[in-house]
């Protein structure tokens, strides 16, 4: 904290920390609220609808497993979220590292790629956890 300015961090880093604490009540929301208990954040619509899970489905479950150390059962639930969570973890630190020293992470000028890659990752999982061969990837 600056003596001088009364302000508890640089301008810079503003952004990265309202995000990560809207990040801490959204992890707080799913501690606080198991979505392993049926209709405790809803229905998939599309599962509803369907009766096929989304490529999303067990996106919830699979960060509360991760939330709680459980990453087994987090794998099990939705690998995709897995991995997202640990890239979304990994670009966080560097967002966050970055505007420390008044610079953007080297990752930002990628982001109109690296989106529409990361969503057809998604749908292409969503696919393929459908197969028999790899129904070990379903929620």
């Amino acid at each position: 904290m600056s003596v001088a300015t009364g302000s508890v961090a640089p301008a810079g880093v503003r952004a990265p920390l309202l995000v990560g604490a809207g990040g801490a009540a959204l992890a707080a929301a799913l501690l606080l609220r198991d979505p392993h208990q049926p209709g405790s954040w809803g229905v998939c619509p599309f599962l509803l609808v369907t009766g096929v899970p989304c490529p999303a489905c067990g996106g919830l479950r699979a960060t509360h497993d991760l939330l709680t150390g459980n990453v087994g059962a987090a794998l099990s639930s939705n690998a995709y979220a897995v991995g997202t969570a640990v890239l979304v973890a990994v670009a966080y630190v560097s967002w966050l590292a970055a505007a420390a020293r008044g610079r953007r992470p080297a990752w930002a000028a990628r982001l109109s790629v690296a989106g529409p890659v990361w969503a057809l990752g998604l749908l292409a999982f969503g696919v393929l956890r459908l197969l028999p061969a790899l129904s070990v990837l379903r929620p």
